[in-house]
């Protein structure tokens, strides 16, 4: 799998900056829930966590990635 998204053109840098994103993804995502919906805290943490477990796949992509760039 990592060598085909190094194949596509994609590199270490792109995975470490989604997985920044899905950080900033996931607080957004927390904050919205819990300021414009009305199901409360538990629903709002429950999205900001899903979103969150991603950031550290990301970052494991790109460090497979990284073992392809040398």
């Amino acid at each position: 799998m990592l060598e085909r998204l190094h194949e596509s053109g994609i590199r270490a840098e792109h995975a470490y900056l989604a997985g920044f994103v899905s950080i900033g993804l996931s607080f957004t995502s927390w904050f919205l829930s819990k300021s414009l919906e009305r199901a409360g805290v538990d629903r709002a943490d429950r999205w900001g966590i899903f979103i969150g477990e991603w950031a550290p796949t990301f970052f494991a992509i790109g460090n497979g990635l990284r073992s392809y760039e040398k």
